[in-house]
């Protein structure tokens, strides 16, 4: 998985290409890195005239939501043939999952989407404002869906606290403190997103993949 295939090229005509994930791994789960991957794919096969509009939106949205590579092989297929561009599947030492780079912005306007997804909330949308950018450009772009995310499942942690803690004297008197520090902690995730960052939430739910 930790291969990645050139976009508008079939990497199988290389030499020593590695398999796709076979039966046995089809029901894997998997990773952000690897939906980015065959989106970028889609996105070649669509800017190369291979894929209509309809054909584009289809299987960008079969990426973007796939959650096994079961999900994923079917798209590859139909961009590559009989050997798609799947990268394969090698189950790290120990049992424990590699990290994956995440996906960098392409330029200033994912940047800035995906600070919006973290500072919108500060007008008052709260959690409208992050699934706002979601919907808008998550489809399109890897690194604002990432920060939308992130920033969505944050807010409804933040919602969902606020609640709970309400219910006692205690918890009413922290809810200030609460809020205070989701603010500061949206700024930075905000700086962080301009600056081609990651950012995560600390003590965060998170509902939404």
């Amino acid at each position: 998985m930790q291969r990645t295939a050139t976009p508008g090229a079939n990497p199988w005509r290389e030499t020593g290409a590695s398999p796709a994930p076979g039966p046995g791994y089809a029901g894997l789960r998997v990773s952000n890195q690897d939906r980015e991957q065959v989106v970028e794919h889609v996105k070649a096969a669509y800017a190369e005239g291979r894929l209509d509009k309809f054909e584009f939106d289809d299987r960008l949205d079969r990426a973007m939501t796939a959650r096994v590579h079961g999900d994923l092989m079917p798209i590859m297929y139909e961009l590559y043939g009989s050997h798609p561009a799947v990268p394969a599947y090698h189950p790290p030492a120990g049992g424990r999952s590699l990290p994956h780079p995440a996906a960098r912005a392409k330029d200033g306007g994912d940047r800035v989407g995906a600070a919006a997804a973290h500072l919108l909330p500060l007008t008052g949308l709260l959690a409208i404002g992050p699934l706002i950018m979601l919907l808008a450009a998550g489809r399109t772009s890897p690194y604002i869906r990432r920060h939308a995310v992130e920033a969505l499942n944050f807010q409804l942690t933040l919602l969902g606290a606020t609640v709970l803690l309400a219910i006692t004297v205690v918890g009413a008197v922290l809810i200030p403190v609460a809020w205070i520090g989701a603010v500061v902690l949206s700024v930075v995730g905000g700086v962080r997103a301009l600056a081609d960052d990651d950012f995560r939430y600390p003590l965060t739910m998170r509902p939404v993949k």
